[in-house]
């Protein structure tokens, strides 16, 4: 037995006081709601209703059940409603990780704007360096590398391409000297992610295109760019950092671009947003991952037409 449509039938019987009223306005046959009602007695042990040829009425014990009923139905209902609403209006607590050496890329900002925009819904983020499971550590929505998920079945968004550029200290260089081919960076202090991240071998690209690689052992490997920056500022080697990580150092001139006619090949991060699923996506997930991909392509870092990574 459905007890909570057996319920709702009971109802609807007590209120028009007949089994064939009920049954009209619930669009069921009188068998199907006698047999409801007979159901939900014997499983009470109780009878309900007292039955005549021409009137139904509550029982003593069918009132008490009634108003119980009513306001079982009630919370039920109320239930229904805001769990519906929640997916048609962006309302609750939003759970995002993202990738620790992406927060200084504007995410706060984008942050501020979409609460702006949802101010029902309460954001708690999540700044991690390792690789991640979703699902099962109970995120909605992750901005991060893709090889860092190790989820399945999840939606993939290219967000953002952050590319890779070789920086140093005025200190550094007026002690070292500039490199002015890649060749030389085999006979200066090299500060590089980890292994885990980037192999020795770093291949650099050349302004007509041509190709070179050369094998690099670190003198100071992290897995971490704000501590390579770090690195970088305090004059600790020639370090290779995502562009928009030290944007503002270039700017000030705490730090200097090299080989600026290069490109690192493979050296550069791509930032996805990604969440669980195509089906049943909650609105403020769905509004989330709709905002972060306009505030991104708005800003021309995500191509307006294809949402593929612009270039």
């Amino acid at each position: 037995m459905n007890q909570l449509q057996a319920m709702r039938v009971f109802m609807k019987v007590a209120e028009t006081e007949s089994f064939g009223r009920a049954a009209a306005a619930l669009d069921l046959s009188n068998a199907v709601v006698t047999r409801y009602v007979s159901l939900l007695e014997a499983h009470l042990n109780t009878r309900l209703l007292n039955r005549t040829t021409r009137s139904v009425s509550l029982t003593e014990a069918g009132r008490a059940y009634a108003e119980g009923c009513r306001a079982v139905i009630e919370q039920v209902e109320a239930i229904e409603a805001s769990v519906a609403s929640s997916s048609v209006n962006p309302s609750g607590t939003l759970k995002l990780v993202a990738s620790a050496s992406f927060s200084l890329l504007g995410l706060t900002p984008m942050l501020h704007a979409y609460r702006e925009r949802y101010p029902s819904v309460k954001l708690r983020l999540t700044l991690l360096h390792r690789p991640i499971d979703l699902v099962a550590e109970g995120f909605d929505v992750g901005i991060v590398v893709p090889h860092l998920v190790n989820s399945g079945m999840l939606i993939n968004r290219p967000l953002v391409r952050v590319a890779a550029v070789l920086v140093a200290s005025p200190e550094y260089l007026s002690r070292h000297g500039t490199p002015m081919r890649p060749a030389l960076l085999a006979a200066h202090e090299f500060l590089a992610p980890s292994a885990d991240i980037h192999g020795p071998t770093w291949t650099f690209v050349g302004p007509s295109g041509a190709a070179e690689s050369i094998a690099l052992d670190p003198a100071y490997a992290v897995n971490s760019s704000h501590m390579l920056r770090q690195a970088a500022l305090s004059g600790m080697g020639i370090a290779v950092l995502p562009e928009s990580y030290v944007a503002q150092d270039i700017d000030t001139g705490a730090l200097v671009r090299l080989l600026s006619g290069y490109a690192i090949g493979g050296a550069d991060k791509e930032v996805s947003i990604v969440y669980p699923g195509r089906r049943h996506v909650s609105a403020k997930t769905r509004s989330f991952v709709d905002f972060a991909l306009t505030y991104f392509r708005e800003r021309d870092l995500v191509d307006a037409n294809t949402g593929a990574l612009a270039e």
